[in-house]
């Protein structure tokens, strides 16, 4: 596929997480934002945009990863963008204290609760590729936030919304990145039916 239009679908993506970020840290409800939160990936599996944890546990072929690197930019940059704009606009939102808490964790942790979020963002996918219920978009999503697993594009939004840029916040990207994919990959290479 043309790498501009998978970049553009990517950022489309990115924003949509990002969208869904200002919800979820908007309404005092966790299982109400885990819930509206949920419009961000039902948007983008409905509209075909490219979300890095929904297409990684998909890749079959080697060929395909230079694909998972734009999208993983383009999620960054729609990120960036939900971010600036809800900046911009002063909603009164703060991702400070999330992202402090992320980033106090232990690294192996965070990767752990990243491989658990892979597992379930593999999971909204495949099963509403095969039933088309929104049920199986929404209920993966409320568990992956309620349960506090680390999604890597979410987080991206949270770490841009509050301003954290470091080494070290890259660094805890990276491997929500690498554990997600692996949590996406361990349940895409099941026993095909």
């Amino acid at each position: 596929m043309d790498k501009i239009q998978v970049f553009v679908k990517s950022v489309y993506a990115g924003f949509m997480i990002g969208i869904g970020g200002i919800v979820y840290l908007s309404v005092e409800n966790k299982a109400a934002g885990s819930l509206l939160f949920s419009f961000g990936l039902l948007t983008i599996v409905t509209q075909g945009f490219y979300l890095y944890t929904g297409k990684i546990g998909f890749v079959e072929k080697f060929k395909e990863l230079p694909d998972m690197a734009v999208i993983i930019i383009g999620n960054y940059a729609g990120t960036f963008l939900a971010a600036l704009l809800a900046n911009l606009a002063q909603l009164k939102i703060d991702s400070t204290e999330l992202v402090g808490k992320k980033l106090d964790n232990d690294i192996f942790r965070i990767f752990v609760l990243s491989v658990l979020c892979g597992v379930m963002m593999y999971l909204a996918i495949d099963n509403y590729r095969k039933s088309v219920n929104l049920v199986f978009i929404i209920a993966p999503v409320m568990i992956f936030i309620l349960s506090g697993f680390e999604h890597s594009i979410a987080n991206m939004f949270y770490f841009h919304l509050a301003g954290v840029h470091s080494l070290k916040s890259y660094s805890y990207l990276f491997v929500m990145l690498i554990g997600n994919g692996i949590g996406a990959k361990i349940f895409g290479m099941k026993p095909k039916n």
